[in-house]
Protein backbone atom coordinates (compact mmCIF):
# COMPACT_ATOMS: atom_id res chain seq x y z
CA UNK A 1 0.00 0.00 0.00
CA UNK A 2 1.08 3.78 -0.89
CA UNK A 3 2.18 5.87 2.14
CA UNK A 4 -0.16 8.99 2.07
CA UNK A 5 2.12 11.60 0.25
CA UNK A 6 1.79 14.09 3.41
CA UNK A 7 2.71 11.30 5.60
CA UNK A 8 6.07 11.07 3.39
CA UNK A 9 7.17 14.22 3.49
CA UNK A 10 6.30 14.77 6.90
CA UNK A 11 3.64 17.72 7.03
CA UNK A 12 -0.06 18.78 7.43
CA UNK A 13 -2.44 19.05 4.85
CA UNK A 14 -2.52 22.48 4.81
CA UNK A 15 0.61 23.13 3.83
CA UNK A 16 1.91 26.20 2.02
CA UNK A 17 3.50 25.72 -1.26
CA UNK A 18 6.42 27.38 0.04
CA UNK A 19 6.72 25.51 3.12
CA UNK A 20 5.93 22.01 0.63
CA UNK A 21 9.35 23.16 -1.25
CA UNK A 22 11.37 23.73 1.88
CA UNK A 23 10.24 20.38 3.38
CA UNK A 24 11.35 18.83 0.52
CA UNK A 25 14.54 20.05 -0.24
CA UNK A 26 15.40 18.78 3.49
CA UNK A 27 14.67 15.46 2.98
CA UNK A 28 16.14 15.14 -0.30
CA UNK A 29 19.19 16.28 1.00
CA UNK A 30 19.02 13.84 3.73
CA UNK A 31 18.18 10.94 1.87
CA UNK A 32 19.65 11.60 -1.48
CA UNK A 33 21.52 8.34 -2.48
CA UNK A 34 25.02 11.26 -3.53
CA UNK A 35 24.91 12.08 0.20
CA UNK A 36 23.30 8.77 1.79
CA UNK A 37 24.88 5.49 1.78
CA UNK A 38 22.37 3.50 3.25
CA UNK A 39 20.77 1.41 0.59
CA UNK A 40 17.45 2.31 1.82
CA UNK A 41 18.07 6.18 1.42
CA UNK A 42 17.54 5.02 -2.63
CA UNK A 43 13.50 3.91 -2.14
CA UNK A 44 13.54 6.63 0.45
CA UNK A 45 14.08 9.55 -1.63
CA UNK A 46 12.05 7.54 -4.76
CA UNK A 47 8.79 7.84 -2.46
CA UNK A 48 10.05 11.49 -1.54
CA UNK A 49 10.16 12.48 -4.90
CA UNK A 50 7.08 10.71 -5.83
CA UNK A 51 5.07 12.45 -3.41
CA UNK A 52 6.58 16.28 -3.89
CA UNK A 53 5.52 15.97 -7.73
CA UNK A 54 2.30 15.22 -6.92
CA UNK A 55 1.72 17.58 -3.90
CA UNK A 56 4.08 20.96 -5.72
CA UNK A 57 1.38 20.70 -8.63
CA UNK A 58 -2.05 22.68 -8.09
CA UNK A 59 -3.89 20.55 -10.21
CA UNK A 60 -2.15 16.95 -8.94
CA UNK A 61 -2.70 18.09 -5.73
CA UNK A 62 -6.28 19.00 -5.75
CA UNK A 63 -7.03 15.61 -7.61
CA UNK A 64 -5.13 13.56 -4.51
CA UNK A 65 -6.88 16.07 -1.86
CA UNK A 66 -10.36 14.53 -3.52
CA UNK A 67 -9.73 11.06 -4.19
CA UNK A 68 -6.64 10.24 -3.06
CA UNK A 69 -3.96 8.35 -5.29
CA UNK A 70 -6.71 6.87 -7.14
CA UNK A 71 -7.55 10.37 -8.31
CA UNK A 72 -4.02 10.94 -9.43
CA UNK A 73 -3.18 6.99 -11.40
CA UNK A 74 0.05 5.78 -10.34
CA UNK A 75 1.28 9.27 -8.57
CA UNK A 76 5.21 10.23 -9.50
CA UNK A 77 7.30 8.17 -11.46
CA UNK A 78 9.68 8.53 -8.68
CA UNK A 79 13.30 9.01 -9.96
CA UNK A 80 16.66 11.32 -8.78
CA UNK A 81 15.78 13.88 -10.94
CA UNK A 82 11.87 14.39 -10.21
CA UNK A 83 11.32 18.32 -9.40
CA UNK A 84 14.74 18.19 -7.76
CA UNK A 85 17.06 17.79 -10.32
CA UNK A 86 19.55 15.79 -8.75
CA UNK A 87 22.85 16.35 -6.46
CA UNK A 88 22.66 19.80 -8.76
CA UNK A 89 19.90 21.02 -6.60
CA UNK A 90 21.49 19.95 -3.65
CA UNK A 91 24.81 21.36 -3.58
CA UNK A 92 22.70 24.39 -4.77
CA UNK A 93 21.37 24.46 -1.55
CA UNK A 94 24.19 24.77 0.11
CA UNK A 95 26.32 26.99 -2.09
CA UNK A 96 23.94 28.89 -4.12
CA UNK A 97 23.60 28.73 -7.81
CA UNK A 98 27.17 27.79 -9.40
CA UNK A 99 28.55 27.51 -12.85
CA UNK A 100 32.60 26.28 -13.92
CA UNK A 101 33.24 22.92 -12.87
CA UNK A 102 30.19 20.40 -13.00
CA UNK A 103 27.77 23.58 -13.96
CA UNK A 104 24.10 23.37 -12.83
CA UNK A 105 21.22 25.50 -13.66
CA UNK A 106 20.89 29.25 -12.89
CA UNK A 107 18.38 31.09 -10.93
CA UNK A 108 14.90 31.91 -12.78
CA UNK A 109 15.57 35.55 -13.39
CA UNK A 110 12.58 38.66 -12.58
CA UNK A 111 9.59 37.43 -15.20
CA UNK A 112 6.08 36.92 -14.70
CA UNK A 113 4.80 35.21 -11.31
CA UNK A 114 1.53 33.88 -10.84
CA UNK A 115 -0.51 34.74 -7.85
CA UNK A 116 -1.15 33.15 -4.57
CA UNK A 117 -3.29 29.84 -3.87
CA UNK A 118 -6.34 30.87 -1.83
CA UNK A 119 -8.12 28.17 0.76
CA UNK A 120 -12.52 29.41 1.44
CA UNK A 121 -13.84 26.83 4.17
CA UNK A 122 -17.63 26.43 3.76
CA UNK A 123 -19.56 24.44 6.19
CA UNK A 124 -23.10 23.12 4.31
CA UNK A 125 -25.82 20.83 5.53
CA UNK A 126 -25.52 17.24 5.19
CA UNK A 127 -28.28 17.14 2.21
CA UNK A 128 -26.96 19.95 -0.03
CA UNK A 129 -23.72 17.32 0.47
CA UNK A 130 -26.09 14.55 -1.23
CA UNK A 131 -27.63 16.78 -3.86
CA UNK A 132 -25.37 19.27 -4.67
CA UNK A 133 -26.10 23.27 -4.06
CA UNK A 134 -25.10 26.39 -5.26
CA UNK A 135 -23.61 28.99 -2.70
CA UNK A 136 -22.23 32.54 -2.67
CA UNK A 137 -19.15 33.00 -0.96
CA UNK A 138 -17.72 36.35 0.46
CA UNK A 139 -13.46 36.33 0.36
CA UNK A 140 -10.45 38.99 0.27
CA UNK A 141 -7.65 38.27 -2.33
CA UNK A 142 -4.65 40.62 -3.36
CA UNK A 143 -5.86 42.17 -6.54
CA UNK A 144 -4.01 43.91 -9.31
CA UNK A 145 -4.06 48.15 -7.95
CA UNK A 146 -6.15 50.11 -10.33
CA UNK A 147 -3.89 53.64 -9.31
CA UNK A 148 -0.89 52.38 -10.40
CA UNK A 149 -2.16 49.74 -12.72
CA UNK A 150 0.42 46.94 -10.91
CA UNK A 151 4.02 48.63 -11.16
CA UNK A 152 4.04 49.85 -7.60
CA UNK A 153 5.04 53.28 -8.57
CA UNK A 154 3.27 56.79 -8.08
CA UNK A 155 1.39 57.92 -11.35
CA UNK A 156 3.49 60.03 -13.58
CA UNK A 157 6.58 57.76 -12.51
CA UNK A 158 7.83 54.77 -13.58
CA UNK A 159 10.34 51.85 -11.24
CA UNK A 160 14.36 51.76 -12.81
CA UNK A 161 17.00 49.18 -13.06
CA UNK A 162 18.50 48.21 -10.01
CA UNK A 163 21.89 50.07 -9.43
CA UNK A 164 23.37 46.98 -7.35
CA UNK A 165 22.49 44.19 -9.82
CA UNK A 166 21.86 46.27 -13.30
CA UNK A 167 18.31 44.58 -13.10
CA UNK A 168 19.59 40.77 -12.77
CA UNK A 169 17.98 40.32 -9.37
CA UNK A 170 20.94 38.50 -9.26
CA UNK A 171 24.63 39.01 -7.73
CA UNK A 172 27.54 37.02 -8.74
CA UNK A 173 31.08 36.53 -6.86
CA UNK A 174 33.78 34.08 -8.25
CA UNK A 175 34.55 31.46 -5.78
CA UNK A 176 37.57 28.99 -5.80
CA UNK A 177 37.52 25.33 -3.80
CA UNK A 178 39.00 22.05 -4.41
CA UNK A 179 36.82 21.49 -7.08
CA UNK A 180 37.81 23.88 -9.19
CA UNK A 181 36.16 27.46 -9.83
CA UNK A 182 32.44 28.49 -8.86
CA UNK A 183 30.54 31.54 -9.60
CA UNK A 184 28.26 32.03 -6.38
CA UNK A 185 24.78 33.83 -7.73
CA UNK A 186 22.84 35.15 -4.91
CA UNK A 187 19.73 37.10 -4.71
CA UNK A 188 20.37 40.91 -4.74
CA UNK A 189 19.96 41.98 -1.59
CA UNK A 190 19.29 45.92 -2.77
CA UNK A 191 15.64 45.20 -4.76
CA UNK A 192 15.10 41.76 -3.06
CA UNK A 193 15.88 39.79 -6.28
CA UNK A 194 13.22 41.86 -8.35
CA UNK A 195 15.44 43.84 -10.57
CA UNK A 196 14.35 47.14 -9.78
CA UNK A 197 13.90 49.98 -7.72
CA UNK A 198 10.52 52.26 -6.96
CA UNK A 199 11.46 55.81 -6.05
CA UNK A 200 8.27 56.74 -5.88
CA UNK A 201 6.02 54.59 -4.45
CA UNK A 202 2.27 53.98 -5.53
CA UNK A 203 -0.10 55.87 -2.38
CA UNK A 204 -2.60 53.16 -2.74
CA UNK A 205 -0.65 50.11 -2.29
CA UNK A 206 2.91 51.59 -1.13
CA UNK A 207 4.52 49.76 -3.65
CA UNK A 208 3.31 46.51 -3.41
CA UNK A 209 1.43 46.20 -6.62
CA UNK A 210 -1.42 44.96 -5.22
CA UNK A 211 -4.33 45.38 -2.54
CA UNK A 212 -6.83 43.11 -1.17
CA UNK A 213 -10.38 43.91 -1.79
CA UNK A 214 -13.24 41.66 -0.78
CA UNK A 215 -15.28 39.75 -3.73
CA UNK A 216 -18.33 37.74 -4.12
CA UNK A 217 -18.09 34.23 -5.84
CA UNK A 218 -20.73 31.89 -6.99
CA UNK A 219 -19.49 27.92 -6.06
CA UNK A 220 -21.35 24.69 -7.98
CA UNK A 221 -21.31 22.04 -5.44
CA UNK A 222 -21.66 18.70 -7.43
CA UNK A 223 -23.52 15.90 -5.88
CA UNK A 224 -21.63 13.24 -3.63
CA UNK A 225 -19.51 15.86 -2.00
CA UNK A 226 -17.80 15.11 1.29
CA UNK A 227 -15.76 16.88 4.30
CA UNK A 228 -12.14 17.21 2.64
CA UNK A 229 -13.57 17.99 -0.73
CA UNK A 230 -12.52 20.62 -2.93
CA UNK A 231 -13.49 22.40 -5.97
CA UNK A 232 -11.28 24.76 -7.24
CA UNK A 233 -11.69 27.89 -9.36
CA UNK A 234 -9.06 28.53 -11.66
CA UNK A 235 -8.06 32.07 -11.54
CA UNK A 236 -10.22 33.22 -8.55
CA UNK A 237 -7.00 33.37 -5.91
CA UNK A 238 -4.63 36.29 -5.48
CA UNK A 239 -3.89 38.46 -8.92
CA UNK A 240 -0.51 37.41 -10.69
CA UNK A 241 2.83 40.04 -10.80
CA UNK A 242 4.49 41.55 -13.70
CA UNK A 243 1.54 39.92 -16.17
CA UNK A 244 1.78 36.69 -14.49
CA UNK A 245 -1.36 34.15 -14.31
CA UNK A 246 -3.72 34.36 -11.02
CA UNK A 247 -3.83 31.81 -8.56
CA UNK A 248 -6.55 29.69 -7.95
CA UNK A 249 -9.17 29.52 -4.89
CA UNK A 250 -10.04 26.12 -3.50
CA UNK A 251 -13.47 25.91 -1.31
CA UNK A 252 -12.65 23.19 1.09
CA UNK A 253 -15.74 21.71 2.20
CA UNK A 254 -17.19 20.60 5.63
CA UNK A 255 -20.21 18.37 5.44
CA UNK A 256 -22.50 19.40 8.89
CA UNK A 257 -23.35 16.36 11.03
CA UNK A 258 -27.04 14.95 10.16
CA UNK A 259 -29.42 14.68 13.16
CA UNK A 260 -30.30 10.85 11.86
CA UNK A 261 -28.57 9.70 9.01
CA UNK A 262 -25.00 9.40 8.36
CA UNK A 263 -22.31 8.24 6.02
CA UNK A 264 -20.28 5.30 5.21
CA UNK A 265 -18.80 5.63 1.59
CA UNK A 266 -21.68 6.29 -0.82
CA UNK A 267 -24.08 4.53 1.47
CA UNK A 268 -26.72 6.44 4.31
CA UNK A 269 -27.48 4.43 7.43
CA UNK A 270 -29.81 5.22 9.57
CA UNK A 271 -30.87 3.02 13.50
CA UNK A 272 -34.60 2.77 13.62
CA UNK A 273 -36.04 0.89 17.12
CA UNK A 274 -39.15 -1.21 16.59
CA UNK A 275 -41.36 -2.45 19.24
CA UNK A 276 -41.17 -6.73 20.89
CA UNK A 277 -44.23 -7.14 19.11
CA UNK A 278 -43.22 -5.57 15.57
CA UNK A 279 -39.93 -7.24 15.74
CA UNK A 280 -41.39 -10.84 16.93
CA UNK A 281 -44.85 -10.70 14.65
CA UNK A 282 -43.50 -8.86 11.81
CA UNK A 283 -44.92 -5.36 10.89
CA UNK A 284 -44.39 -2.08 7.40
CA UNK A 285 -42.85 0.93 8.93
CA UNK A 286 -42.52 4.07 7.80
CA UNK A 287 -38.31 4.55 6.91
CA UNK A 288 -37.38 8.14 6.42
CA UNK A 289 -34.58 8.41 3.80
CA UNK A 290 -32.61 11.65 1.99
CA UNK A 291 -35.60 11.27 -0.97
CA UNK A 292 -38.64 11.35 1.24
CA UNK A 293 -40.33 8.38 3.19
CA UNK A 294 -40.88 5.40 2.52
CA UNK A 295 -41.93 1.82 3.51
CA UNK A 296 -39.96 -1.07 4.61
CA UNK A 297 -41.38 -4.89 5.37
CA UNK A 298 -40.01 -5.93 8.69
CA UNK A 299 -40.36 -9.65 8.67
CA UNK A 300 -42.02 -11.77 11.91
CA UNK A 301 -38.85 -12.94 14.44
CA UNK A 302 -36.37 -9.78 13.25
CA UNK A 303 -33.55 -9.82 15.32
CA UNK A 304 -31.94 -6.86 17.19
CA UNK A 305 -29.27 -5.88 14.71
CA UNK A 306 -31.07 -6.45 11.54
CA UNK A 307 -30.00 -4.45 8.82
CA UNK A 308 -31.94 -3.49 5.49
CA UNK A 309 -30.49 -2.14 2.31
CA UNK A 310 -32.69 0.57 0.27
CA UNK A 311 -31.31 0.02 -3.28
CA UNK A 312 -30.12 3.40 -4.94
CA UNK A 313 -31.46 5.80 -1.83
CA UNK A 314 -27.76 6.90 -1.06
CA UNK A 315 -25.36 9.22 -2.16
CA UNK A 316 -24.97 9.88 -5.76
CA UNK A 317 -21.49 8.82 -6.69
CA UNK A 318 -18.98 11.29 -7.78
CA UNK A 319 -18.66 11.70 -11.20
CA UNK A 320 -14.75 12.00 -12.08
CA UNK A 321 -15.22 12.45 -15.46
CA UNK A 322 -15.98 15.91 -15.28
CA UNK A 323 -18.68 15.22 -18.08
CA UNK A 324 -21.67 15.14 -15.85
CA UNK A 325 -21.98 11.92 -16.09
CA UNK A 326 -24.96 10.35 -14.02
CA UNK A 327 -23.03 7.17 -12.58
CA UNK A 328 -25.21 5.98 -10.05
CA UNK A 329 -25.64 5.63 -5.92
CA UNK A 330 -25.26 4.37 -2.76
CA UNK A 331 -27.92 2.64 -0.82
CA UNK A 332 -29.55 3.14 2.40
CA UNK A 333 -28.66 0.80 5.32
CA UNK A 334 -31.23 0.45 7.65
CA UNK A 335 -30.13 -0.78 11.27
CA UNK A 336 -33.65 -2.15 13.19
CA UNK A 337 -33.40 -1.54 17.25
CA UNK A 338 -35.81 -3.81 19.38
CA UNK A 339 -36.88 -1.20 22.06
CA UNK A 340 -37.74 -3.36 25.35
CA UNK A 341 -39.92 -1.09 27.35
CA UNK A 342 -39.47 0.02 30.45
CA UNK A 343 -42.54 1.24 31.64
CA UNK A 344 -45.69 -1.29 31.30
CA UNK A 345 -49.57 -0.62 31.94
CA UNK A 346 -51.35 -3.23 33.86
CA UNK A 347 -52.44 -4.53 31.05
CA UNK A 348 -49.18 -4.58 29.36
CA UNK A 349 -48.07 -6.33 32.15
CA UNK A 350 -50.97 -9.01 32.12
CA UNK A 351 -50.03 -9.95 28.45
CA UNK A 352 -46.06 -9.88 29.15
CA UNK A 353 -46.62 -12.62 31.92
CA UNK A 354 -49.27 -14.85 30.02
CA UNK A 355 -46.44 -14.76 26.89
CA UNK A 356 -44.03 -15.36 29.42
CA UNK A 357 -45.89 -18.36 30.58
CA UNK A 358 -46.12 -19.71 27.19
CA UNK A 359 -42.33 -18.96 26.51
CA UNK A 360 -40.72 -20.77 29.88
CA UNK A 361 -37.62 -19.65 31.77
CA UNK A 362 -35.29 -21.88 30.30
CA UNK A 363 -31.75 -20.12 29.60
CA UNK A 364 -29.58 -21.12 26.53
CA UNK A 365 -26.20 -20.51 26.50
CA UNK A 366 -24.73 -19.46 23.56
CA UNK A 367 -21.44 -20.96 21.98
CA UNK A 368 -18.96 -18.64 21.07
CA UNK A 369 -18.02 -18.88 17.03
CA UNK A 370 -15.25 -16.90 16.98
CA UNK A 371 -13.66 -14.29 14.58
CA UNK A 372 -14.25 -16.99 11.42
CA UNK A 373 -17.39 -17.89 12.69
CA UNK A 374 -19.13 -14.30 13.12
CA UNK A 375 -17.56 -13.18 9.92
CA UNK A 376 -19.58 -16.22 8.03
CA UNK A 377 -22.43 -15.37 9.87
CA UNK A 378 -22.30 -11.47 8.81
CA UNK A 379 -21.56 -12.27 5.19
CA UNK A 380 -24.48 -14.86 5.78
CA UNK A 381 -26.63 -11.94 6.54
CA UNK A 382 -25.37 -9.56 3.84
CA UNK A 383 -25.81 -11.57 0.57
CA UNK A 384 -29.12 -13.06 2.02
Amino acid sequence: MKRDYYEVLEVSRTVTKDDLKKQYRRLARQYHPDVNPDPAAVERFKEISEAYEVLSDDDKRAAYDRFGHAGVGNGGQGGFEQGFGGFADIFEEFFGTFSGAGAGRGRRRRGPRKGADLRYDLTIAFEEAIFGVEREIEYRRPETCTVCGGNGAEPGTKPIACTTCGGSGEVRRVQQSILGQFVNVATCSTCGGTGELIPNVCHECNGRKLVERTVTKKVKIPPGVDSETQIRLTGEGGAGLDGGPAGNLFVVLNVAPHEYFQRRGDDITLVLQVNVAQAALGDEIAVPTVDGETTLQVPAGTQPGKEFRLRGLGVPKLDRSGRGANVGRGDQLVLLQVAVPKHLTPEQRELFQQLSRTLGKEVVPQKDKGLFGQLKDALGDLFG
